[in-house]
Formats: C-alpha cells, sequence, structure tokens
C-alpha cells in the first residue's frame, strides 16, 4: 500500500492532546500534524525524533500534514498510524495473501458481532466456518528486536478478546492478529506488566480455542506492505 501523497521528513517538537503533535519541517516552518493514534506512543513521542509526514490538500481537512512514520538509527521505522494496518490487510485478505487465512470467497470489514462491538474482519464461504479476525497495531519495543502490545492499558482490547473467546467457544473461529508496524523487531510478546487484565484475557482466550497470528511489515516512506509471519512469545 503506497501512501496517498509523498511522505516529507521532519522533527517532533513534541505529541499533545493524543492526536496532535508540533513538529518543524526541513525549511524551519513549525506545523501542527494530526496523530492517527490514541495509544501512549511509548517510546515513540520523544523531542527530536526524525519522523515523517504525509500532507494533504484536503479542504475538509483542518490539519495539513498527518504523522505517518518514525525513523530510528540504521534506516529502521516505525509505523504511527494505526488506521493502516487495516487498509493494508483488507487488499491482503482480498487477495488471498495472509498465510493462514486463505481459501474464504468473501472478507467482509467492520461487522457488527458480540456486545455491541464490530470485528474488523469477517471472512467466509470456500465451504469453511466464518473466522472472525480482530487486528492490533504494535508499535512498543523495550527490549531489542523484542515488540510488545500493549503500549498502555486498553479496556477495549480486553473486551475484544473476550469475544473473540466467545465465538471460539461457540464452534467459530476465532484469530487474534498482531501486526508489528516496525522493522526494527523480529519477534513479539505481551506486555504484561502494562495491563495485566489484558494479559489474562489473552490467556482465557487461548484457552477457548483462539488462535493468535502475529505478522512483521515492511516499512518505508514509500508505503506500507505485509511482511511475513513472525514468532509470538506467550508470557503466561
Amino acid at each position: 500500500m503506497k501512501f496517498d501523497t509523498p511522505l516529507i521528513p521532519a522533527t517532533l517538537i513534541r505529541r499533545y492532546k493524543r492526536f496532535l503533535a508540533d513538529c518543524r519541517l526541513e525549511d524551519g516552518r513549525e506545523i501542527t500534524a494530526h496523530v492517527a493514534n490514541p495509544g501512549s506512543m511509548l517510546g515513540l513521542k520523544d523531542e527530536g525524533l526524525r519522523i515523517w509526514l504525509e500532507p494533504n490538500d484536503d479542504p475538509k481537512r483542518k490539519l495539513k500534514f498527518g504523522w505517518r512514520l518514525v525513523e530510528h538509527p540504521g534506516g529502521h521505522f516505525t509505523g504511527v498510524d494505526t488506521g493502516v494496518p487495516n487498509k493494508m490487510l483488507k487488499a491482503a485478505l482480498m487477495a488471498g495473501q495472509v498465510p493462514g487465512l486463505t481459501g474464504y470467497d468473501l472478507v467482509r470489514p467492520e461487522v457488527k458481532y458480540g456486545g455491541n462491538s464490530r470485528i474488523d474482519f469477517l471472512l467466509s464461504g470456500g465451504g469453511k466456518a466464518d473466522c472472525y479476525v480482530e487486528v492490533k497495531s504494535v508499535t512498543l519495543s523495550r527490549q531489542s528486536g523484542l515488540a510488545e502490545f500493549p503500549d498502555s492499558v486498553t479496556a477495549r482490547g480486553t473486551k475484544h478478546l473476550g469475544e473473540l473467546a466467545e465465538v471460539a467457544h461457540s464452534g467459530g473461529r476465532a484469530v487474534m492478529l498482531y501486526l508489528i508496524q516496525r522493522t526494527d523487531c523480529t519477534s513479539m510478546t505481551l506486555a504484561a506488566d502494562i495491563d495485566t487484565k489484558y494479559a489474562a484475557a489473552f490467556a482465557k482466550a487461548t484457552a477457548s480455542g483462539v488462535e493468535t497470528l502475529c505478522f512483521d511489515c515492511k516499512l518505508s516512506p514509500g508505503g506500507v506492505e505485509l511482511g511475513t509471519a513472525v514468532p509470538f512469545q506467550n508470557p503466561i
């Protein structure tokens, strides 16, 4: 998936109010960019970081820049836009390019289920039972090469695990898919110390038959592509 507009580099001044970030462009101008990430962005919001912004000329948008990437030493990147994974995965699922989730005739995003929730993707057809796929964007890394989720307490994420467990318990196929939006990680685990309730809900969901899939991404200022499966280290 290519970005709609070529990204431009900038320096982060500060991220605040969850969805706003002040940045300095290379020509010295200071602008405010939209941050499409409700999480804590732990380790990704320090002043002085080199970041990449996507400009836009949409008159309906108040802010003319969106923060898309953080650049790390060694040419590595982290994607901070939590909307990117689902856009990319929808195309990959429809093309049958996601290992473990192939052979379905229909891919439907945002289908209502559970307790007033929407599943990210419902896969159906192909002579198979319906498959419910919940997607989480993973951006935290506190140990070299190891990605972690979540980066803050997530009651919503815990609720989703409970609903997936109900699907599995009822005989359906339920999948928790973690997409690592970092190019510097080769494995993943849960940040159980950050959210003990989420870790407990994950253990219960796994015991109920919920499957775990974990993939990395190919990230660059040019775009985002689905990478390969990476090992998941269960901390429980």
